[in-house]
């Protein structure tokens, strides 16, 4: 689930998803919609035509979220985005 196995395509897989919404958004605060919407983009742009619901999405985010990659802002609502670099 995380990383590609039998069952789990590795355009879907839960690092990659995180990756591409990396990517979608170019690390710019977003709003967790905006996300949503950027890597819908990102993925049909790039010819992911695996489909991807939103609740995979939100599982993408825990991962990167768990990484030390994303944060949520509560008072912003927004999503920003750290290099591995910057994370704790």
């Amino acid at each position: 689930m995380i990383v590609p196995t039998k069952g789990v395509a590795p355009q879907r897989a839960l690092l990659a998803v995180g990756a591409q919404i990396v990517l979608a958004t170019g690390r710019q605060p977003v709003t967790v919609q905006q996300a949503w919407r950027r890597l819908l983009t990102w993925r049909e742009e790039n010819r992911h035509n695996a489909p991807l619901p939103f609740w995979w999405f939100a599982l993408a985010l825990d991962v990167l979220y768990a990484l030390g990659l994303v944060d949520l802002d509560p008072e912003s609502e927004l999503l920003s985005f750290r290099s591995r670099s910057d994370a704790p």
